[in-house]
């Protein structure tokens, strides 16, 4: 059996928040890799979620990583916040940040993994100066701030590009209409963790839809790409 693995990350923005623990402790028994946490602030997106202290509660439900996207203005004033509430790995965006070399310089102080999120328009080159920092290229396919859009194919030329642009040790992540369908397109085009809400959270079984995405091998993976 191969050793290749594609790592899943349930987002909890589609659970359900009146049982928050409960669901997120099931997604941890059927097999997620990471907990992918969507924090949004209403001016970067149009949509305003969670903030520290529901990474915090995540933490306390959880050992999985925590994989907090910052999909925020100002994301350096937060960054300390974020840490101290339980986050593993910060993503921030490159349209929300003028200084995103400082801002990634700030996340790896901290003695974190720091990855870079990339919007439907922006072009894989915009993380071209920060690609020997970083630790994943979050590829957005969606445009962000609500669950439950539908996946634009486009980006799978951006996820091949990307694959040329980074060495094997930086994970390839893509966010937006993730589900037992458009897995194996991401995964073929060389995405290493799948992040899904709805594909998740409103199945049946959450076991079965995890390990539905867990499709390819090493072999099928490095053929596909």
């Amino acid at each position: 059996m191969s050793k290749f693995k594609i790592k899943i990350a349930p987002s909890i923005l589609s659970a359900d928040f009146g049982r928050l623990d409960d669901e997120i402790k099931a997604v941890d028994r059927a097999g997620a890799d990471w907990i992918h946490i969507d924090v949004m602030d209403g001016h970067f997106v149009p949509n305003l979620t969670m903030g520290p202290s529901i990474v915090a509660a995540a933490r306390r439900a959880t050992s999985l990583p925590l994989d907090v996207h910052l999909m925020i203005e100002n994301a350096d004033r937060y960054l300390v916040d974020y840490v101290d509430a339980g986050a593993d790995m910060i993503t921030v965006h490159a349209e929300a940040c003028p200084h995103l070399h400082r801002t990634v310089d700030a996340i790896l102080k901290l003695n974190k993994k720091a990855g870079v999120a990339l919007n439907p328009a922006t072009p894989a080159d915009a993380i071209t100066y920060v690609v020997d920092k970083i630790s994943l290229v979050l590829v957005m396919t969606v445009n962000p701030g609500f669950g439950g859009q539908t996946f634009i194919a486009d980006m799978l030329p951006k996820i091949r590009h990307i694959q040329t642009m980074i060495d094997t040790d930086v994970d390839i992540e893509v966010d937006g209409g993730i589900n037992e369908t458009t897995a194996a397109d991401v995964i073929s085009a060389g995405a290493t963790v799948l992040v899904s809400g709805n594909g998740i959270f409103k199945a049946d079984n959450y076991k079965q839809a995890i390990d539905s995405m867990k499709m390819m091998t090493e072999d099928e993976h490095r053929i596909s790409c």
